[in-house]
């Protein structure tokens, strides 16, 4: 779809809930450019930048990195994209951080991804990973050949300390937490769209055809 005005847009959901893949099929079907605060935050850090070494300093200390400090690092980079679509990923992740984006630009939409802790805390724990390659396994739905061992190597796979129940159940808790917030924010400002399910490919039909319509308005009310 080509889009006739630039579109701000966010995706938020649990860790497991099949954000990333979401996300590559909306920025494949309606061009915008992903934009992750993980990836951000690596890249800033990598390169040594001034907010990037604040950050490294609060990381190594085990503390939480300041909204305003979030905040700067993930606006200054939408400012390289003025005038391109964007979706933003794993940012804002409190009302603090939304309202600082809301002073800078105006969000379109925000997709939140509604799945069952349950169901991702059997996705998530069901992943094995062959560590030296980074292949990922999945003993319901994609199981190595040989239960343990790495399809091409033979070598043993191992959980992944994000992955093991107690860990994934805290990562939910911590989630929901926090981002409860977030959500009721945008749900009061009339931007929130809750897609709720169990499987991405089930999901993605609604969500796509959602943005469809969406872009379809807001390019029409642009001309």
């Amino acid at each position: 779809m080509v889009l006739q005005r630039v579109i701000r847009a966010v995706i938020m959901g649990p860790p497991g809930s099949g954000k990333g893949t979401v996300s590559a099929r909306i920025t494949k079907s309606f061009e915008l450019k992903h934009l992750s605060s993980g990836d951000i935050l690596r890249s800033n850090i990598n390169a040594k930048t001034e907010l990037g070494l604040l950050m490294k300093s609060c990381l190594d200390q085990g503390q939480l990195v300041p909204d305003a400090v979030m905040s700067r690092l993930i606006l200054n980079d939408l400012r390289t994209i003025d005038s391109s679509s964007w979706l933003l990923d794993g940012y804002p992740r409190t009302v603090p951080q939304a309202e600082a984006l809301d002073h800078a630009y105006t969000v379109d939409t925000v997709i939140n991804l509604d799945v069952p802790f349950q169901t991702i805390k059997e996705r998530l724990t069901s992943r094995w990973t062959h560590i030296p390659s980074g292949r990922v396994y999945n003993t319901d739905f994609n199981p190595p050949k040989v239960p343990g061992l790495d399809d091409v190597t033979g070598e043993p796979l191992v959980q992944r300390d994000d992955d093991r129940p107690d860990t994934v159940t805290r990562r939910l808790k911590s989630y929901e937490t926090q981002t409860e917030p977030v959500l009721e924010y945008y749900r009061s400002k009339g931007v929130l769209e809750t897609f709720t399910g169990t499987e991405t490919n089930k999901i993605w039909p609604y969500v796509e055809a959602f943005l469809h319509r969406k872009f379809s308005s807001l390019s029409q009310r642009a001309a």
